[in-house]
């Protein structure tokens, strides 16, 4: 697997160890985001966009900032607010993903009702991971 490719399947794995109740879905073709939200929550990670890379020449790197979407919904402010926080926590207790990028950083979330049909509102939030790492090619 690339180099990319790795770093979202680690941000998946940190993503449901946060969040090991909730349903944790990796929006990259493998999985397929049902209508209706569980009881006990939902986190969407996207496979974003790295961007173009800083590039050093000598050695020949490629150095990304890669932005990760995440969209957390639940039920109630407080169980959104609950479910990013232990995300927080998990990205705090291992900034490398294991040593696979040289630091991973949440953005602020953007918060805001979701309705659907015949439902009440939903609490949802979006942010973004910003996994930085380097590698020899852009395709690996």
């Amino acid at each position: 697997m690339s180099k990319r490719l790795d770093v979202l399947a680690a941000v998946k794995a940190l993503v449901q160890a946060a969040v090991p109740h909730s349903q944790v879905l990796g929006l990259d073709g493998s999985d397929a985001a049902p209508a209706r939200i569980p009881p006990t929550g939902r986190v969407v990670i996207r496979s974003g966009e790295p961007g173009e890379p800083e590039v050093d020449l000598c050695p020949l790197v490629y150095h990304y900032a890669h932005r990760i979407p995440v969209e957390v919904t639940g039920a109630t402010e407080e169980e959104v607010d609950r479910m990013m926080g232990r995300i927080g926590a998990q990205v705090e207790a291992d900034r490398t993903l294991g040593g696979l990028c040289d630091w991973l950083e949440p953005t602020g979330p953007n918060t805001d009702d979701i309705y659907g049909e015949g439902a009440n509102p939903a609490r949802g939030a979006d942010f973004d991971l910003v996994a930085s790492y380097s590698t020899t090619s852009p395709l690996n």
